[in-house]
């Protein structure tokens, strides 16, 4: 999601939840985003993970962006779509993890513990390498 704020051009980059992303900042951020089964629509997918992530739908004019490959093999698919919404009132799903890691105990965490609006600049510094490739294809898109 991007949104014009005066001259500025900015993106909605959220944190990952839980202990292990607790203290990582810098690289740690992600787009709204969740994984798709074969079979189905990856943009009725995105749609619905915005909506766990983030606790409220995205409406919009989607227009694709090419995928972009992570570290470890993992490839994500995006959508640019221009909206608004109050990062400080999102409300994400929640799944049980093991913390610590093989101690039998599980604890519940949100998937994103925070979201918020950043200019380019600032939104490349905080996301995930792979996925600045995203900042980049909207401004080709936008330009």
């Amino acid at each position: 999601m991007y949104r014009h704020a005066g001259t500025k051009l900015e993106v909605l980059i959220v944190h990952p939840g839980g202990p292990f992303w607790k203290n990582k900042d810098a690289g740690a951020w992600s787009i709204p985003k969740g994984e798709f089964l074969p079979g189905e629509n990856p943009l009725k997918v995105a749609k619905r993970e915005f909506k766990e992530e983030l606790g409220k739908a995205v409406t919009g004019k989607f227009t694709e962006l090419r995928p972009v490959f992570q570290a470890g093999g993992k490839i994500v698919y995006a959508w640019a779509v221009e909206g608004d919404l109050d990062a400080t009132k999102i409300k994400s799903n929640e799944f049980d993890l093991e913390w610590p890691p093989r101690s039998g105990r599980y604890i519940k965490v949100p998937e994103v513990d925070r979201a918020e609006w950043l200019d380019l600049t600032a939104a490349r510094e905080k996301l995930i390498h792979a996925q600045t490739g995203f900042i980049d294809q909207l401004e080709e898109l936008l330009a």
